[in-house]
């Protein structure tokens, strides 16, 4: 293979364009994955029948279809329904509400692996019920699934470069973009191929020491 720095160096404007987009898509998908997937978790937890099934539906046919086919029809089939969003705001959606199913999961876990005692202690008490949430019952459930939590992050930057298909010029968007005009894929391609191990190990190693400390 050969290498070409002045090529590396032609496309670094662009590279930082597409980590910055990258990381944009990530934290937003991030904030509405965790809000989203808690909502989820405490809605198929209610007595409500008409409130618990269809969430319970939803779920499961969000986390059994491909992230992608939920890309295109955000994209391309929202709009004939009256609601367009940009290529970015539709990546942030289709990231956020995709793994919001999965940490619905982590989140739901991590209730019902709280003590029975924890329940029956704040019963005892008389807390009311929001109080027993808010106060007891999910400080011990979040604090059970943060490392889980975190694996889905992960995952989420890696799934990232879909958005390319949608037009979003993240990392790999951008280098598929500067490849086509210069004819010079080499670079591009391995320069996000690092940009992606330079931020998902770090994040991997920082998960693991917050799951030690947790842990402790």
């Amino acid at each position: 293979m050969n290498w070409n720095w002045s090529t590396l160096g032609d496309f670094l404007p662009a590279f930082r364009d597409g980590v910055l987009v990258t990381l944009q898509a990530l934290l937003g998908g991030t904030l509405l994955a965790f809000s989203l997937g808690l909502v989820w978790a405490l809605a198929q937890r209610s007595s409500l029948k008409v409130v618990s099934w269809p969430v319970k539906a939803v779920t499961e046919f969000i986390r059994n279809t491909p992230l992608l086919v939920q890309l295109f029809f955000l994209f391309y089939v929202l709009p004939e329904w009256g609601l367009t969003l940009s290529a970015l705001a539709t990546g942030v959606l289709g990231l956020g509400l995709h793994y919001s199913t999965y940490t619905a999961e982590v989140y739901r876990a991590g209730i019902d692996g709280v003590p029975a005692g924890q329940w029956e202690a704040a019963t005892a008490l008389s807390l009311p019920r929001t109080r027993t949430w808010t106060a007891v019952i999910l400080p011990q459930a979040l604090r059970r699934v943060v490392p889980a939590l975190g694996n889905y992050v992960i995952a989420m930057l890696k799934d990232s470069p879909m958005l390319m298909t949608i037009g979003v010029l993240e990392m790999l968007g951008e280098a598929r973009q500067f490849g086509s005009q210069s004819f010079q894929m080499n670079e591009p391609v391995v320069a996000v191929g690092i940009a992606f191990i330079l931020i998902a190990y770090p994040a991997s190693l920082l998960l693991r020491a917050l799951e030690r400390r947790l842990v402790r």
